[in-house]
């Protein structure tokens, strides 16, 4: 039997630390094609490039495994691959990470990393999207490897529902153990932002944003729970943004 074809991309570059590992752990499960932004998009969203042009270059970064660099968002990472150079064969599964910081709760909606999983899901292939909670430029990615490798095995024996990609979230490196993994909701919770005001060399405003995460949630079945409690989060999210519940009442209330 064939190998299962993996598409692996990322928000962080090309040369980060997480990709590397990533693609590491998928040539041990299947043929792995990399194509990854050539810079950091870290908070690019679901960006894709459409004013400007797009580039893709070969690069030898890890080694024989075949691997590209898109100068456009992790979007356009997935949407060259599937359609360019993929487009004669279906990725079997498409990752995205792993991610240096969190992508819990409404940061899903900001991530770059998940993005590309999101686009995988468009097209309709099984996608995750992985992060390891930890910011320090000194974090410790060597307990990822067992939940990175169980979720894709799951995903390439079992699937999943078509349109629907997995937020997978990894808890930093503690002295206990991590507990498990969890299947989880996307938390209740939001950046609360503050704009600094600050001034270049030459005088002129700029701002910087800050700000602090609050979570209003108190449940105990949210991806924010299972992280601080030492548990893998496994979210599935969907690119269906439509708010059903709120169809009856715009129906009944409005004027329309």
């Amino acid at each position: 039997m064939s190998k299962p074809l993996i598409l692996v991309s990322n928000d962080d570059g090309i040369s980060s630390r997480g990709i590397r590992i990533l693609v590491e752990l998928m040539t041990e499960m299947g043929e792995v094609i990399v194509v990854a932004p050539d810079s950091p998009q870290s908070g690019m969203g679901h960006a894709i490039t459409v004013g400007n042009t797009l580039r893709l270059d070969k690069t030898d970064i890890f080694g024989s495994v075949p691997a590209y660099k898109c100068s456009g968002t992790p979007a356009d990472c997935v949407k060259l691959a599937k359609h360019h150079l993929l487009k004669n064969r279906k990725p079997d599964l498409v990752v995205s990470g792993i991610n240096h910081g969190s992508n819990t709760s409404i940061s899903v909606l900001y991530s770059g990393t998940m993005s590309a999983a999101i686009e995988g899901a468009i097209e309709g292939l099984p996608a995750v999207g992985f992060s390891l909670c930890d910011y320090s430029s000194e974090a410790d990615f060597s307990h990822v490897d067992e939940f990175v490798k169980k979720i894709a095995a799951e995903v390439l024996n079992r699937g999943l529902p078509r349109g629907v990609a997995l937020n997978v979230n990894i808890p930093p490196r503690r002295n206990e153990k991590v507990k498990g993994m969890k299947v989880c909701r996307q938390a209740r919770a939001k950046w609360e932002e503050q704009f600094e005001e600050r001034r270049d060399p030459t005088g002129r405003k700029y701002f910087w944003m800050a700000g602090n995460f609050v979570n209003f949630d108190k449940g105990e079945d949210n991806d924010e729970w299972a992280i601080a409690n030492n548990y893998v989060s496994i979210v599935p999210c969907q690119y269906d943004l439509t708010a059903h519940h709120a169809i009856s009442f715009l129906n009944n209330e409005w004027d329309v």
